[in-house]
């Protein structure tokens, strides 16, 4: 999964919202100086990239592209999946506003560039000014996505026209997501023992 759905399925706290992103900016690292409630969220962040990698019908969604894409199809699925999210959002979070949700994700994050690795802490400034996460309901938010990923890689790829394949396969990828997300969710709570019908939780005062 990528950004929204990650810090979704976070803990409602600082720390937990830090872990849930430097999962994808500390692949390997040592975190023995990271305070517990940081480590545990990379440790969830991790169990929700293998349950997605392993399910079923996210296989069928990486099966939907064009041959061109297949390398890269988990992450190009990882982000169609997060605007369906936030197109759906109301859905998954009726009593909290995916701008409301964003704000508070945004204030958590700012609160903790101390303990972030370098890229993070270039990211994360960027994320709360350009508002990504609310921008994930546009159009043409899986382009700019995808264009952005394309240019980190260090090898030619064709990421920067991915997004066709979402037009092309939108409905069908879009029943995935709405078959999928729900059992992820499920996989999460069960985990932490927490019911899925109080998720999304309201964030803790990022002063905490």
């Amino acid at each position: 999964m990528n950004y929204l759905a990650h810090l979704y399925l976070a803990d409602p706290t600082p720390d937990s919202v830090l872990g849930s992103l430097m999962g994808d900016f500390m692949r390997g690292a040592n975190l023995v100086r990271l305070p517990d409630p940081v480590r545990r969220g990379i440790r969830r962040h991790r169990a929700i990239d293998a349950f997605t990698d392993s399910h079923p019908v996210v296989a069928r969604s990486r099966g939907r592209l064009s041959p061109p894409f297949e390398r890269y199809a988990g992450v190009m699925v990882d982000v169609f999946y997060d605007h369906f999210l936030a197109r759906s959002w109301e859905h998954y979070s009726p009593n909290l506003s995916l701008g409301e949700f964003a704000r508070g994700i945004y204030a958590a994050l700012l609160s903790r560039t101390a303990l972030m690795p370098p890229r993070l802490r270039e990211v994360a400034p960027r994320m709360a000014a350009g508002d990504w996460l609310s921008a994930y309901t546009q159009a043409e938010a899986p382009a700019r996505a995808l264009a952005g990923i394309s240019q980190r890689l260090r090898h030619t790829n064709p990421l920067a026209s991915g997004a066709a394949e979402l037009e092309a396969h939108y409905r069908d990828l879009a029943q995935d997501f709405a078959e999928f997300f729900p059992r992820l969710i499920e996989h999460v709570c069960a985990r932490e023992g927490v019911s899925p019908s109080d998720w999304p939780p309201r964030l803790e005062s990022a002063s905490a």
